[in-house]
């Protein structure tokens, strides 16, 4: 009864102060009074009966003086609800904390993008299976069904990556995102698969079809060989983020003589690591040398930093702080030298410098070419991926202003996986 009386003094409260302003000089006084006497009973922790007669009195004054406030009508309330709930979100959002997905593997193996696992025929997971998958690690079935008997056949541009073309699309129906669209043909009939448009389906494609420790695209210049000068060709419309346009593509077979209905492929694609970023900490004090850090894109100038149509790109990036300003900058032998060095600041450093487990080393491209040294800019911040051959990093777009530094990986709270935890 005294917490019923407390909620009680809430909604007094709340009339009090929505409509003091409206009503008169005797009614502001009544329910002040009537609001003192259950706050005097409330202090006096008065008996069961006495509350209630103390609510009741309340309850009477409240329909008098409440207007619109009260009674509280149930929409009103929730909407009241949500509108808080929603300005508390975005507030630590804004300056606290901030959610983030790991899109691509530049970071791969301390976090990860989206993966795959591809399923033999036979051995996909039983849809019991695959809702615990879904909840634990955010995994999604996509398979190629053969429409017809016949070899399966990918389009392949001239420079021998296969052709996708980029589309508009809605998340759970009503979320707008972005998709790849990929087109095969069994006996010249269509068959399409749709994935995320950060993923990458040539990695499956070279898992099922070169062969483990092969490349797809040595494989595809093989098959381009063997169907003679004059393999089979077409124009078709791709879209890689600018305008489609009309290319012409080989088609080349990955699959010979499968038969309709069969599932060609059939794989899973795993979310990327999903992590808080804290945003507030670098107020306070610089980003330091071997932390992950997150930035905004937008104000990087560089062709890398544009799509297919000429527009600047404005996401969101993680990657590794490798230099700060003044800081000379080199990668000799799988190493990178800081100030003449070994970088220290993170184990990713040293396990990349021995390439040790899934750690491939550092390799000389762009900016940090062999032979090659940099300088930090005022004011800037130079990033790599801990996956560098495999990181579209500072190496090629260059220096990260300050005033774009976000903040840093805080916990990687999904998937439910070994990784789950504090970040690294």
């Amino acid at each position: 009864m005294r917490d019923h009386a407390a909620n009680w003094l809430e909604v007094a409260e709340r009339v009090f102060n929505f409509r003091r302003d409206q009503l008169s000089d005797a009614q502001r006084q009544l329910l002040a009074d009537t609001v003192a006497e259950l706050k005097a009973l409330l202090k006096a922790k008065a008996d069961t009966a006495k509350l209630k007669r103390g609510i009741e009195a309340l309850e009477g004054v409240l329909q008098k003086t409440g207007g619109r406030q009260y009674p509280a009508n149930s929409i009103v309330e929730n909407v009241e609800f949500f509108l808080v709930a929603a300005i508390v979100i975005l507030g630590l959002r804004a300056y606290f904390i901030q959610p983030f997905k790991i899109p691509t593997n530049s970071m791969w193996p301390t976090y990860y993008g989206m993966t795959h696992e591809i399923f033999k025929p036979g051995e996909e997971p039983s849809l019991l299976q695959s809702a615990g998958r879904f909840l634990a690690l955010g995994a999604s079935r996509y398979e190629v069904i053969a429409p017809a008997d016949g070899d399966l056949k990918v389009p392949v541009l001239n420079n021998l990556r296969i052709a996708y073309t980029l589309k508009r699309d809605r998340m759970f129906w009503v979320i707008p995102t972005t998709v790849r669209e990929y087109t095969f043909l069994v006996d010249g009939t269509p068959t399409r698969i749709v994935v995320p448009a950060d993923f990458d389906l040539e990695k499956v494609l070279e898992e099922k079809f070169a062969g483990k420790g092969e490349n797809l695209s040595a494989n595809l210049r093989n098959l381009l060989g063997e169907t003679g000068t004059n393999p089979e060709t077409s124009m078709i419309n791709i879209s890689a983020g600018g305008p489609s346009s009309s290319e012409r593509v080989f088609w080349l077979p990955l699959a010979k003589n499968v038969k309709q209905g069969e599932k060609v492929i059939s794989f899973d694609i795993l979310t990327g690591d999903l992590l808080f970023v804290d945003r507030i900490s670098y107020n306070f004090f610089p980003p330091k040398v071997g932390q992950g850090f997150v930035f905004k894109t937008e104000n990087i100038n560089s062709n890398y930093m544009q799509d297919y149509a000429g527009n600047q790109t404005k996401q969101y990036y993680i990657k590794r702080l490798v230099g700060a300003p003044g800081d000379t900058l080199a990668v000799n032998d799988a190493m990178l030298i800081r100030n003449d060095q070994p970088i220290e600041g993170a184990a990713a450093f040293a396990q990349n410098a021995q390439r040790a487990g899934k750690y491939a080393g550092y390799s000389n491209v762009g900016f940090l070419s062999e032979g090659k040294t940099l300088t930090v800019e005022p004011r800037s911040y130079f990033a790599m991926g801990d996956n560098s051959r495999n990181s579209l990093d500072s190496r090629y777009w260059g220096f990260v202003p300050e005033k774009d530094v976000v903040g840093k990986p805080l916990f990687i709270y999904y998937p439910l996986t070994k990784r789950w935890g504090p970040a690294q």
